[in-house]
């Protein structure tokens, strides 16, 4: 079992892959990881060897911004946002879209659930 930055690898996976289950990793810094190490991306991760791991492992290490430091510090930014009182950190602080987009509609992620408001029904058409 392919163990990195904390993370356990899924086997059946191309490394290419399985490398973005790490988090501050995609496809585009799996490629560059994987060509700094000389480790071909279609070969699978119960395929590799100690050896290759390693190599990964140093590269991942070397070049930082992975999983827990990573998570530290982007919950740092969104903190120093909300206590500078910009209107970013604002919407972060009521837990509503930093972005621009939209809430009359949508943004339910966000939002959370509808809730329902007393006394107010649909009214259905009568027909005549």
């Amino acid at each position: 079992m392919a163990r990195i930055a904390g993370v356990d690898l899924p086997q059946g996976k191309n490394v290419e892959i399985g490398l973005t289950y790490i988090f501050g990793i995609g496809r585009t810094r799996s490629q560059k990881i994987l060509g700094k190490s000389n480790v071909n991306p279609h070969t699978k991760i119960k395929d590799l060897s100690e050896e290759e791991v390693t190599r990964i492992r140093k590269v991942i290490q070397d070049e930082g911004g992975v999983e827990g430091d990573l998570r530290k510090n982007v919950q740092m930014d969104v903190r120093r946002l909300m206590e500078i009182g910009s209107y970013r950190g604002f919407r972060h602080r009521r837990n509503l879209p930093a972005r621009g987009q939209r809430t009359h509609t949508n943004a339910r992620t966000r939002r959370g659930p509808r809730v329902a408001i007393a006394g107010k029904k649909k009214t259905v058409g009568k027909k005549g």
